[in-house]
């Protein structure tokens, strides 16, 4: 719009220079013509006047009239009978006629080069821009830098108050914008409508979106918008082509940049998260390791207690309750030491053939001295069922979901552990079931995670961490297995359902066993 208003004040200039060198032409060849010199000479004199018309105006326009223009005036002052547009003699036709089309391709040809000079000096400066946006963008070591040098570098090359709306790691629209002023001052102001500007942008099918205020260009990252460019509507409206190009030139710029920052954010964020998961793991592992050598001698010394005492001593239900603990925390220990394994990658599975009901039987002993005074049903098939698995984690598996279900039911309720073949006959399914109280809707989506515990439990449970259930999953996964858990169908209470293959198809590589050798002997 602004471009269209100045071509038309500059009209009565270019009206003006067409005048003044068609009079200089005009004089200087009546001057010629004194001295005696050819019409030809005029002729000259006439096109050169064309061709600086041209070269001085914008567009054919001026060009082509000063070429009829310069035709008509060598006719009124130079032909005879001079002052008139007629002519007497037949051969100036052929003169006007070769006149007329030189000055005009003159034009052309002037006009043309001029607009080719005039597209590489813009093509110029774009490269330019570019190059300054890029290398300023390279500095950028945050969002908001890059916002900064792209509304400051977008509003001085296209002449307008840009403005930058930056989106936070989660896809959403920070709750300020970007925006230079006239004065050049750079200021922050707050989004309107955030939710209508994110879902107006979601379902955008076009390079830009028309606002009220704004024209909107998002900024595409690989995967999600990184930010917006917007452009005031009084500026953006008069946008051409080659301007809405040259801004799409720059956007790429920025996104090229931002992507860049956020990809070197996380890295150093994720390289934060390895080292800590390094302390973190080194930590748990040595405490675990200090601890288990005390606990040992509790466990003993309270056993040994419970031998020498009569159950109605009040000593033999102090060391039982001192036992107790004990064990738990020992079992805490051991999950520890098996989620750092689990997390290093140093815990391997060595698979071998072990009877289905063994492994649960030893389980179900090592449980007896744990609970002494709960009744655990088991059921097996009558054929022995040969599972390929490590026989010391599976152990610990039904270990810890045994002890997890003597945990949520009553001293008289059911605890029962089957195993069995699937419909197919491909895989062995373990169940542990009990009469507790079940496991709430909400914590269904939630049990296997790592730290997750339940909010809704008697208040006498014992409570827990979280790593039992992650543990077991895990391990049951490396055995190419799958665990769930869901409420019983047939009454109140929780079941936990493990599948092992019955077939081995991955060849195991030679790895050390998954049991660790400690200091004090005990194997995990």
């Amino acid at each position: 719009m602004e471009k269209s208003k100045g071509m038309i004040r500059l009209q009565p200039l270019y009206a003006l220079e067409m005048v003044v060198f068609l009079l200089l032409a005009t004089v200087v060849g009546m001057l010629f013509r004194k001295i005696g010199f050819t019409e030809t000479n005029v002729v000259l004199l006439y096109i050169l006047a064309v061709f600086v018309t041209s070269s001085l105006t914008r567009g054919y326009f001026w060009g082509i009239l000063a070429s009829v223009a310069a035709t008509l005036t060598f006719n009124y002052f130079f032909t005879k009978p001079y002052h008139s547009l007629q002519f007497y003699d037949a051969g100036y036709m052929v003169t006007f006629a070769v006149m007329t089309v030189v000055a005009f391709v003159t034009s052309a040809l002037t006009s043309r080069e001029k607009e080719n000079a005039k597209k590489a000096l813009e093509k110029e400066r774009e490269t330019q821009a570019l190059y300054r946006l890029t290398s300023h963008l390279t500095e950028a070591k945050e969002l908001s830098d890059a916002a900064e040098t792209a509304v400051s570098i977008i509003s001085d090359l296209l002449g307008c108050q840009a403005a930058c709306l930056c989106y936070d790691e989660k896809g959403n629209p920070e709750q300020t914008f970007l925006q230079q002023t006239e004065e050049g001052r750079l200021v922050r102001r707050r989004l309107d409508g955030e939710e209508e500007l994110k879902k107006r942008l979601a379902q955008l099918h076009a390079p830009f979106d028309m606002g009220t205020e704004f024209y909107d260009w998002p900024v595409y990252g690989g995967q999600r918008i990184l930010g917006v460019v917007r452009i005031p509507v009084e500026a953006a409206a008069g946008f051409g082509e080659t301007q809405k190009a040259f801004l799409h030139s720059m956007l790429e710029c920025v996104a090229l940049a931002m992507d860049r920052i956020l990809a070197v954010q996380e890295q150093a964020a994720s390289r934060q998260q390895v080292q800590q998961e390094r302390y973190r793991g080194n930590l748990l592992r040595a405490i675990s390791h200090d601890l288990r050598t005390p606990l040992s001698g509790i466990m003993g010394t309270s056993e040994m207690i419970m031998d020498m005492s009569r159950r109605e001593d009040p000593r033999y239900e102090l060391a039982q309750g001192i036992h107790k603990d004990a064990i738990w925390l020992h079992t805490l220990v051991e999950n520890i030491l098996s989620l750092t394994r689990l997390q290093e990658g140093r815990m391997v599975i060595r698979k071998q053939e072990e009877a289905a009901e063994e492994i649960i039987g030893g389980a179900v002993a090592r449980m007896a001295g744990r609970a002494p005074d709960r009744e655990i049903q088991v059921e097996a098939p009558e054929e022995v069922l040969m599972v390929p698995m490590d026989a010391k984690l599976i152990m610990q598996v039904l270990i810890n979901l045994m002890d997890n279900a003597v945990k949520h039911t009553d001293g008289a309720e059911e605890i029962k552990v089957t195993v069995k073949k699937d419909l197919q006959g491909e895989n062995a399914v373990f169940t542990v079931a009990d009469r507790g109280e079940g496991i709430a809707p909400e914590d269904l989506p939630n049990i296997f995670q790592t730290f997750y515990t339940s909010q809704i439990k008697p208040v006498d449970a014992q409570k827990g961490i979280g790593l039992g259930l992650t543990i077991c999953e895990s391990i049951i996964r490396q055995h190419g297995g799958r665990m769930e858990a869901h409420n019983r169908t047939d009454g109140r209470g929780a079941e936990f359902v493990f599948t092992l293959p019955l077939k081995e198809t991955v060849t195991e590589k030679d790895a050390p066993d998954s049991g660790e050798e400690d200091d004090d002997g005990a194997v995990s």
